[in-house]
């Protein structure tokens, strides 16, 4: 049965007063923890270590996500097969929004349902592999809807095709949507649409937030920001990967040393400080950009910098640096007076 209506500012509320931070990682930052494995990143740790999942959420949300997403990327029916787990289908799914919603109301934040690219879209059998989709995305979105969700993101999508099937399905059930492209590519999605042209279309058919995630850095992903947010009216959404991608390599999939293309698993010496995330979180709100978050590589104390350099205090704000107390090279503390206080010591 479908949950009642949840009581609360929804997403395009939010939206309108001010920028909204939504913190992702999941996957890579689970799978450092030894909660799932690196390659086909199912998000197994759902139904195998919950607690692990949810100390995540919570890190994230302490941090400063206003958004608890519900950790269903890539779970869905084709990739569960890949390990073995298609039985697990619903109860995974289920139980992903069940856990985003526990640690949602210890803050009162939202929840997000989440989608993303299925690696089954084929544009040259568009009429086949688009029934494919549309079934896979139904039936997330269905369970999505009944354990109760405020809003969905459907993300790191390579086609247009593939991106309105899912935009046409979060409609179907009345939920404010979220459309990310990813940009692996130089300058246009798999089958052949300008980014910038890409997001006018997701907004012409009805998404509420169109944007970019994951695959470029901070300073590869600006530019195109700068372009998406002058040519649509719309909110947009902006989460890089927190890795210094440049102008010969755009993506964090492109980094090669000695002439060989990096893993996943060996891209810790292109990670980007907590200033640096900090400071894109200046430059997109500086341009316009309304959703800002963080996406593969992101970690809680990325969050909290991007969101202190929003003007945030968040909990997790408790805790952030103080070096001027280092008892070494922190200012206030040489200047304490150290001679007073081994003066009135007693034995």
């Amino acid at each position: 049965m479908m949950k009642q209506k949840r009581n609360k500012k929804n997403i395009l509320e939010k939206l309108k007063k001010d920028i909204v931070i939504g913190a992702e990682g999941y996957l890579y930052e689970l799978e450092k923890r030894g909660y799932m494995k690196a390659g086909p990143y199912v998000p197994e740790v759902v139904l195998d270590f919950p607690d692990a999942l949810k100390e995540l959420h919570r890190e994230f949300q302490r941090a400063g996500s206003e958004v608890v997403e519900a950790f269903t990327y890539y779970a869905n029916r084709n990739k569960l097969a890949d390990v073995g787990r298609e039985n697990d289908l619903e109860k995974l799914n289920r139980q992903a929004v069940r856990l985003a919603n526990e640690v949602a109301k210890e803050d009162d934040a939202l929840v997000a349902g989440n989608i993303c690219n299925t690696w089954m879209y084929d544009p040259s059998d568009k009429v086949k592999s688009s029934k494919i989709v549309r079934k896979m995305y139904e039936e997330q979105l269905k369970w999505a809807v009944e354990e109760g969700v405020d809003f969905i993101i459907s993300e790191t999508n390579d086609y247009v095709g593939e991106a309105l099937i899912g935009l046409e399905v979060i409609k179907s059930f009345g939920l404010p949507a979220i459309v990310n492209f990813a940009t692996v590519q130089k300058d246009k999605t798999r089958d052949g649409y300008d980014y910038v042209a890409a997001c006018r279309i997701l907004e012409a058919n009805g998404a509420d937030v169109v944007g970019l995630n994951c695959s470029r850095g901070p300073t590869t992903m600006l530019p195109w920001l700068k372009k998406i947010r002058q040519e649509v009216n719309c909110y947009v959404a902006a989460l890089p990967v927190p890795f210094r991608t440049n102008r010969k390599h755009a993506t964090f999939q492109s980094f090669k040393r000695n002439g060989k293309r990096l893993t996943y698993l060996e891209l810790e010496p292109f990670l980007c400080t907590r200033f640096e995330m900090a400071d894109f979180a200046r430059e997109a709100k500086k341009i316009g950009i309304n959703y800002i978050g963080v996406c593969c590589g992101g970690m809680p104390y990325h969050v909290r910098s991007m969101a202190e350099a929003l003007g945030r205090t968040t909990p997790a704000s408790k805790y952030s640096p103080a070096m001027d107390l280092h008892p070494m090279i922190g200012t206030k503390a040489n200047a304490k007076d150290k001679k007073k206080f081994i003066g009135d010591w007693k034995d």
